[in-house]
């Protein structure tokens, strides 16, 4: 299937790593010119030399989400440089999730805000393409109450909601949204990762709630991000597209 992506213009935040990191690869290879931002200098001019050989545009730049006047000024510079903006990708997250104040904050501020901020500051561009989508970010943790159900689950959830409210109001301007919900999904140096080694109970039990018997990759997440995204999925939007190997039970009515 030809889902249409090439010579379009697309951002991602938080694109060097895990989820993220797949999702900007995907775009360019389907031949997206793509900016993205991350917090890491070396882990964003490394992406970006990597990417640089696909033959399209590719920008990296440091930019912390949670800063609101940054992260506008990185949406205007990234639609400058690349000539325009077709696609908005709201993929970073604090991972803030155990129950306390401060990581409250931190989930607001990056989670919520971060996608907040990105879409308005986004939305005069989109308002100009013939392709606008927007792909949010949540989680099974904002479907359903796991550990992570404190201020992580809670601002996932709203996302979706967020996302859907979105995407009824401005239907009719052409511009869809999205969001995907990723089940656990495991990397080099990712939180399953990272639960592995340092709480390996809590991790055989996460393995086993889920019937395929593993955990997700980023490339799995990555291509229903891409699809959502692209004119392939011309009408389909205000949905929230779970994908997580039939890990949770509820059904989405």
């Amino acid at each position: 299937m030809d889902l249409g992506l090439k010579g379009l213009k697309a951002i991602v935040t938080g694109g060097t790593k895990g989820i993220g990191r797949a999702i900007t690869e995907t775009f360019v290879k389907e031949g997206v010119h793509v900016a993205f931002c991350a917090r890491n200098a070396a882990e964003v001019a490394q992406t970006a030399a990597e990417f640089s050989a696909c033959g399209v545009t590719t920008i990296g730049t440091v930019v912390d989400v949670a800063e609101g006047p940054a992260l506008a000024a990185w949406v205007a510079s990234a639609a400058q440089a690349l000539g325009g903006l077709d696609i908005v990708v709201a993929n970073v997250s604090a991972l803030a999730i155990p129950n306390e104040e401060a990581n409250w904050q931190r989930g607001f501020d990056v989670d919520m805000m971060g996608t907040v901020r990105l879409v308005n500051a986004s939305m005069p561009f989109l308002e100009r393409s013939q392709f606008a989508s927007i792909v949010t970010i949540s989680s099974v943790s904002g479907r359903e109450i796991d550990f992570a159900s404190g201020p992580y689950g809670a601002f996932k959830a709203a996302i979706v909601h967020y996302t859907q409210g979105i995407a009824y109001h401005n239907a009719g301007k052409g511009i869809r949204a999205n969001t995907v919900s990723p089940g656990n999904t495991y990397f080099e140096g990712g939180v399953w990762n990272q639960i592995e080694t340092g709480n390996p109970d809590l991790y055989k039990i996460a393995l086993g709630l889920n019937p395929t018997g593993r955990m997700g990759t980023p490339q799995e997440m990555a291509n229903a991000v891409v699809f959502l995204a692209s004119p392939a999925a011309s009408f389909i939007t205000g949905t929230n597209l779970v994908v997580d190997g039939a890990l949770t039970k509820g059904v989405q009515l």
